[in-house]
């Protein structure tokens, strides 16, 4: 008996065959090493009310799963669905990598640089293939990250926001919770990139199984560690939590010349994310 193609299953094999076999993860312009480990995959009730939450604590602009699916409706031929689903996974970046930036203080490594960039490339292509996966089979998806309707809301008063958050929407998913730096925390760490894709399909929902959005982060939940504060080099991260303003200013200014010496247009820091606790499991 042949597996249903739009099941579960089928589609965490096509996931994880690509991350496995696709020459785009690999760092090919040094070594040739995989950018990102098998992935983590779950998912998220499109209806849960955490997403009605999500848009009353950032904005009216901010998007529900079902809004998104509704925003490509007529482009799709599709009623409105029974159940709405978000696919979500984490893929974890490779141990050797994760290393080279452990040991950096003031800006990425080499390798950490080249999977922020050709990483991102390649989480692309992934949202892509499930989103055109589905729909080819007669199911409606949508991946928001890459889709027309993607926007970054800039106000004078507030750090910039997207009308849809990848991470907030693992954290519906059951797949971790927040840390101290904004970063997500999952089972694999938070060094990580994420990826999600809106759909119809009937998908079985992954439980939540922390009771608090920060529950993973010792700092926030057990009031220890805080080791990220003394990683950050733009002094973005305090007892207080994430400045994204000063973040985004060393990112954008700082690292420019990291990022024309590495021949990337984006390059990241990730010192937040490494050397840390929380790198590479749930912290103990």
């Amino acid at each position: 008996m042949h597996e249903d193609p739009l099941s579960l299953k089928s589609l965490t094999i096509l996931i994880r065959d690509a991350v496995s076999f696709s020459p785009h993860n690999r760092l090919t312009h040094i070594d040739g090493s995989p950018i990102f480990d098998t992935p983590l995959i779950d998912v998220a009730d499109g209806d849960d009310p955490l997403f009605e939450r999500y848009r009353s604590l950032v904005g009216p602009h901010h998007l529900t799963p079902r809004d998104i699916l509704a925003r490509t409706a007529k482009q799709q031929d599709a009623s409105t669905p029974a159940t709405v689903r978000v696919l979500c996974w984490a893929l974890p970046i490779a141990e050797a990598t994760k290393r080279s930036n452990a040991v950096m203080r003031t800006e990425p490594s080499w390798r950490w640089a080249h999977t922020r960039h050709y990483g991102e490339v390649f989480n692309n292509q992934l949202r892509s293939m499930v989103e055109r996966y589905i729909n080819d089979r007669g199911g409606h998806a949508v991946a928001p990250a890459t889709s027309t309707h993607f926007t970054l809301v800039r106000e004078v008063s507030h750090a910039p926001s997207s009308n849809w958050s990848e991470r907030h929407a693992l954290y519906a998913a059951g797949l971790g919770t927040f840390g101290l730096c904004d970063s997500f925390i999952t089972p694999i760490g938070k060094a990580m990139r994420c990826g999600t894709v809106v759909t119809d399909l009937p998908l079985p929902v992954t439980p939540r199984l922390h009771a608090s959005h920060t529950a993973a982060c010792i700092y926030l939940s057990r009031g220890g560690c805080g080791d990220c504060i003394a990683r950050c080099p733009a002094g973005a991260i305090s007892r207080s939590g994430h400045d994204k303003r000063a973040c985004e200013r060393y990112l954008e200014e700082t690292l420019r010349p990291i990022r024309n010496a590495y021949s990337v247009t984006m390059a990241g820091c990730g010192l937040c994310q490494t050397g840390v606790p929380c790198e590479s499991a749930f912290p103990s």
